[in-house]
């Protein structure tokens, strides 16, 4: 039976046996994990962090952005969970998922590429300065 809302329980570790309308969220391993809105009974982990999904709490339940796809499994389920609702969106074409795909890559390797940047550009700076400094 599909869900319709979703609730979030704070745990440390994910427990071994999920309950349907529960996004369990550990900040402490940055991870979430649900399972399926379909009621098919699929875990649902979704890594936390800035290049992959945020949960936002919220007084009227949780956040989880952004959507799910489950493109992988038999019920291809497409959701979002937005202030404890689940809203359901329309099932993607293998041409929508490679873009969706083709996206999060291109934003990861953007996030990545500009921290690895102001890390060398500190490190560049930091070099001048010790030779500017006569420091070895």
């Amino acid at each position: 039976m599909k869900l319709e809302t979703i609730i979030r329980q704070d745990v440390e570790y994910m427990p071994k046996q999920l309950a349907p309308g529960i996004l369990y969220v550990s900040e402490k391993y940055e991870t979430a994990a649900h399972l399926c809105a379909c009621g098919c009974g699929t875990k649902i982990r979704t890594p936390l962090g800035p290049t992959e999904w945020v949960v936002r709490p919220d007084t009227a339940g949780p956040s989880l952005w952004p959507s799910v796809g489950n493109w992988q499994r038999p019920c291809q389920s497409h959701y979002i969970i937005e202030n404890g609702n689940i809203i359901w969106c329309g099932k993607w074409t293998a041409e929508q998922v490679a873009a969706g795909r083709f996206h999060e890559e291109t934003r990861r390797r953007a996030f990545y590429d500009a921290m690895y940047a102001k890390k060398v550009g500190w490190k560049r700076f930091w070099l001048m300065l010790k030779s500017l400094l006569g420091i070895k």
